[in-house]
């Protein structure tokens, strides 16, 4: 599924990028123990009530709220220890497509930029779909 926006099928892309936060994320003991730097990507499909070719109203309540989307990932990522990078991306979009009946679509990115001295980040994307 594509990211961009797509008057014709009425949807709009929403994003946040580079929400830093600090989580016990990995398999191994210390990561368990303490927790470490933790990127997230989100990319959203969203209905867009004014497409294909109108100007919505100008009022917060037609749009996702960023806010609320970013304190959801951050709040899923420091429940606890997570083992898979896998795993926190899925809870992630299963709970932003949960939480907006507007979203038809999420992508979620978890980096991990500080495990591998010599790699700017490892991590994972995944896409879950409303149905």
């Amino acid at each position: 599924m594509s990211y961009f926006p797509d008057a014709a099928r009425g949807l709009r892309r929403v994003f946040v990028r580079r929400l830093a936060v600090s989580a016990r994320l990995g398999v191994y003991p210390e990561e368990e123990a303490a927790p470490q730097r933790v990127l997230i990507d989100l990319d959203l499909l969203a209905q867009d009530d004014a497409a294909p070719q109108g100007v919505g109203a100008d009022d917060l309540a037609r749009v996702v709220d960023y806010e609320a989307l970013t304190n959801t990932a951050r709040r899923i990522a420091r429940e606890g220890h997570v083992r898979l990078a896998e795993t926190l991306a899925e809870r992630i979009a299963c709970a932003l497509l949960a939480a907006d009946a507007r979203l038809v679509a999420a992508r979620v990115t978890v980096e991990k930029p500080d495990i591998i001295a010599d790699v700017a980040g490892v991590g994972v994307t995944v896409e879950r779909l409303r149905h």
